[in-house]
């Protein structure tokens, strides 16, 4: 079941997140999240859904502007990420289909995925999705010793 998430959900997707923050490169950051700052970012009205199967949040997917500023307000980025247990079951492409569809109610033009070059699996997921790579950063992100790429991936909504 895909469905909004609620603050009650923060400490399930800091669980998934930090599983990918501790083990891949998918991710730049080396900081955990705390499920206190998602609980507070979930009520402050951050559009997050969650996947659930059998009672257990098993993906989380969100967004908020790419930029600052005004002339950015229509440009959203957003992050997808899923449990072990959820992978090719579908769920990604559902939580997707909840957010692409309440950016496109709420007037969002364009929706921007940053994929490390590291994960390829990131890349295929977004283009079946329609994403298109329009930039590439060079040595964006810096983890474990490595210096790695950011993709750019973007598809217009409206």
């Amino acid at each position: 079941m895909i469905r909004p998430a609620t603050p009650a959900d923060a400490p399930a997707i800091a669980a998934i997140w930090n599983r990918i923050i501790r083990e891949t490169t998918a991710t730049f950051t080396t900081v955990e999240k705390d499920p206190e700052t998602l609980a507070a970012q979930i009520a402050a009205g951050t559009p997050w859904w969650v996947a659930e199967v059998d009672g257990t949040v098993q993906g989380h997917a969100n967004y908020g502007q790419f930029r600052g500023g005004p002339g950015y307000a229509h440009t959203m980025e957003h992050s997808i990420h899923l449990s072990n247990l959820a992978s090719g079951q579908g769920l990604g492409r559902a939580l997707m289909a909840a957010l692409e569809a309440h950016a496109r109610a709420n007037g969002v033009h364009v929706m921007v995925a940053g994929v490390s070059s590291d994960n390829p699996a990131g890349q295929a997921f977004h283009a079946r999705l329609g994403y298109a790579e329009c930039g590439r950063v060079l040595q964006a992100g810096h983890k474990w010793g490595r210096w790695l790429d950011l993709v750019l991936m973007q598809k217009i909504l409206t």
